[in-house]
C-alpha cells in the first residue's frame, strides 16, 4: 500500500475516539484494501455553504464521530471570535438517520465544553423548526444534523448563521478554517448534554412555531378536503398533520406504511419526492380514499412535493408549478407593503411575471436557498420590502418570514389552502395553470444531465464549459441567441447574490438556456425554460406537450454545441 496513504489512515486511526469506525478502517489496513483505504481518507469532505454531507463510515471522508468533532470545535473556535456569540449559543438538531442522534450529542458536548450555550432538541425534529429556533431564540448559530432526501446510507452537518440562514461566503471558508486547524478528534474535549450550558427545547417553541406559521397564512375560505399526506420515513409527521389540523382540515390520511421516522427507508429506493416511485405509495392511498390533494415532504421537512386528482389519475406537480401557483396565491391573498418574491436562477421566469402583476419586486438569486434568503434579508433591510414568497424548482418553497429556509410544514398547509380556495370557488388546480398561462404565457421547463464520470468525465465537463468561454452559440434547435451571460465573469456588476459560479444563461426570445457543471455529481446540467402565448380555446395539455418536445430540442442542441455526443 502507498506509504503516503498508509500514514494518513494510521494518523486517522490513532485520533478516532470511535471504537467501531477505527476498528473498520484497521481492517482495510490490514487486508491492504488500498481502493478502500483510499475512499476513506485521501482527502477530506469539504465543509461549504451547505456545510457537510456524505457516506457514513471510517476517515476524513466519511460522515463519523471523529469528523463530526473536528467540525464542531471549528465551529465553536469561530464562534468564540464573534462578540457575544457564546452566551446567545447554538441551536442543535438532528433527524431520524442513523448516528444522528449520536452526531448531535457530539456537536452538543463540544459546543458546550467550549463554553458556548446550547439549546437542544433532544428529540427529531425538521430542519425547518431548527432554524426557526435560532430565530426566535436569537442564537448566535445553529446545526441540524440531517443528510436531507439523500439515500440512507448518508448523514450531514447543516449550518444556520447570520439571520438564521445559511451560511454564505465568508462565512463558511472562515469556519472551514477553523476546523482544519483542530488536531485529532479523541483531543477536542467534549461534555455529556446534561451540561449547566445545556438547555432543552421542547413543547414551548414548538408551539411558538405553529403560531407563527398560522399567522403566516393568508386568509381563505372554502371546504375542507380529503388529503393524503406522507412525510416518506421522515421526522415531519406529526407537525405536518398538527399543521393542517390547526388550519381546519378534518380529513386527512397518512400513508401508514411511510408515517414513522425510518432511517433505513424500507419502502422507497431514494427518499426524495422527485424520484420516480417516491409517491407510489401516496398515490395509491389517494385513489383508494378519493383524495383530492396529495402532500409528501422529504425526511428532513423543508421540501414540499404536491399531486392532486384530476380525474382517476394522480397529476404530480414540479417544483415550478407549485412555486407559481403558491407565489400567485400568497400575492392575490396577502396584503403586505412592497411585497416581495424570489426564486432561484434555474426555476421559471414565470415568477417575474406574476410578480409584476401584483406589483411585487421579484429577484432572482444563485442555486440554493441560502442565496435566497441572503437576498431578502438585504432588500428588506436596504430596500424596505417584505419578503412573502421564495421558492426553488427542486421542490423547496417558504412562506413569509417564519423560517430563513426552505419550510415544508408550512409551505403544506398554505397549499392545503390554496386548494381550499380554489374548491370554494368552484375551480381546480388545472383551472389555475391555465388561467396563470393565459394571463403570464405558457412555460415548461426542461432539464438536461450529462453524466460523465470519472477523471476523464471531469476533464470533459470543463471543455464544454470553456467553449462557451470562446463562443456562443448563434441559435439553438431554430431559436435565435439574442445574449448570453457568463457567470463566471462580472460579479462586480451584479448583487452579491448572484457572485460568481460556474454557469451560463443563453437567451432566446421565447425564453433561456443555461448550463453548469454540478457541485456534487460527475454530471453536466442543462435547463431550459420556453414560453409562448395560450389561447382561450387552446389545449393546455397538448400545447404544454409540443413546447416541452421543442425545449427538450433545445437543450440537445445545446449539449450537442458544447460537444457532448
Amino acid at each position: 500500500m502507498d506509504t503516503t496513504l498508509l500514514d494518513a489512515a494510521n494518523a486517522w486511526i490513532a485520533g478516532d475516539p470511535d471504537p467501531d469506525t477505527r476498528a473498520h478502517l484497521q481492517a482495510l489496513v490490514d487486508a491492504g484494501d488500498e481502493p478502500e483505504v483510499r475512499a476513506c481518507v485521501d482527502g477530506r469532505l469539504e465543509f461549504g455553504t451547505a456545510g457537510l454531507r456524505g457516506v457514513m463510515g471510517a476517515g476524513p471522508l466519511r460522515m463519523n464521530r471523529a469528523v463530526v468533532i473536528r467540525t464542531t470545535r471549528g465551529l465553536a473556535d469561530h464562534l468564540l471570535g464573534v462578540e457575544g456569540a457564546a452566551d446567545a449559543g447554538v441551536v442543535v438538531g438532528f433527524d431520524a438517520r442513523h448516528h444522528s442522534l449520536q452526531f448531535a450529542h457530539d456537536t452538543v458536548g463540544v459546543l458546550a465544553a467550549a463554553g458556548i450555550r446550547v439549546h437542544f432538541f433532544p428529540t427529531p425534529q425538521p430542519t425547518p423548526l431548527v432554524a426557526y429556533a435560532q430565530r426566535v431564540l436569537g442564537a448566535a448559530a445553529g446545526v441540524v444534523v440531517t443528510a436531507s432526501h439523500n439515500p440512507p446510507e448518508d448523514n450531514g452537518y447543516k449550518v444556520y448563521a447570520e439571520g438564521a440562514a445559511q451560511i454564505v461566503p465568508p462565512t463558511d471558508a472562515r469556519i472551514a478554517a477553523a476546523i482544519a486547524a483542530v488536531g485529532p478528534a479523541n483531543e477536542v474535549p467534549i461534555v455529556g448534554v446534561d451540561h449547566d450550558l445545556v438547555g432543552l427545547l421542547g413543547g414551548e417553541v414548538i408551539d411558538r412555531y405553529f403560531a407563527d406559521i398560522a399567522a403566516a397564512r393568508p386568509s381563505v375560505d372554502g371546504p375542507d378536503l380529503r388529503i393524503v399526506y406522507t412525510p416518506l420515513h421522515g421526522v415531519a409527521g406529526e407537525h405536518v398533520l398538527r399543521a393542517l389540523a390547526e388550519g381546519g382540515y378534518a380529513d386527512v390520511h397518512i400513508v401508514a406504511s411511510q408515517a414513522e421516522p425510518d432511517g433505513a427507508f424500507p419502502t422507497v429506493r431514494f427518499p426524495n419526492p422527485e424520484e420516480p416511485g417516491a409517491m407510489d405509495a401516496a398515490e395509491a392511498l389517494a385513489r383508494d380514499v378519493d383524495a383530492a390533494l396529495v402532500l409528501a415532504n422529504d425526511p428532513d421537512g423543508d421540501r414540499l412535493a404536491a399531486g392532486y386528482r384530476p380525474g382517476d389519475e394522480v397529476r404530480l406537480l414540479s417544483g415550478n408549478q407549485i412555486g407559481v401557483l403558491l407565489a400567485d396565491h400568497v400575492l392575490r391573498n396577502g396584503d403586505a407593503d412592497r411585497p416581495l418574491v424570489i426564486s432561484s436562477i434555474v426555476s421559471t421566469p414565470m415568477l417575474r411575471s406574476i410578480g409584476d402583476a401584483y406589483g411585487a419586486h421579484t429577484e432572482v438569486t444563485l442555486t440554493g436557498f441560502k442565496w435566497i434568503c441572503a437576498a431578502a434579508r438585504i432588500l428588506e433591510l436596504d430596500g424596505g420590502h417584505t419578503f412573502v414568497f421564495g421558492f426553488e424548482e427542486a421542490l423547496g418553497s417558504s412562506v413569509g418570514t417564519v423560517v430563513r429556509d426552505k419550510d415544508g410544514i408550512g409551505a403544506a398547509v398554505v397549499f392545503a389552502d390554496l386548494v381550499r380556495s380554489l374548491h370554494g370557488a368552484g375551480q381546480t388546480i388545472d383551472d389555475r395553470l391555465r388561467d396563470l398561462a393565459r394571463d403570464h404565457g405558457l412555460w415548461v421547463s426542461h432539464q438536461l444531465s450529462i453524466t460523465r464520470p470519472g477523471a476523464s468525465g471531469r476533464v470533459e465537463i470543463d471543455a464544454a464549459m470553456a467553449r462557451l468561454a470562446e463562443v456562443t452559440p448563434e441559435r439553438l434547435a431554430g431559436h435565435e441567441v439574442v445574449a448570453a451571460t457568463d457567470f463566471r465573469v462580472g460579479a462586480e456588476s451584479r448583487p452579491a447574490w448572484l457572485t460568481t459560479t460556474d454557469l451560463v444563461s443563453l437567451d432566446l426570445p421565447d425564453g433561456r438556456a443555461m448550463i453548469r457543471p454540478s457541485g456534487t455529481e460527475p454530471k453536466c446540467k442543462i435547463y431550459v425554460d420556453l414560453s409562448s402565448a395560450l389561447g382561450e380555446d387552446d389545449d393546455l395539455d397538448a400545447a404544454t406537450a409540443r413546447l416541452e418536445q421543442d425545449a427538450a430540442e433545445v437543450a440537445a442542441d445545446l449539449a450537442r454545441f458544447v460537444g457532448f455526443e
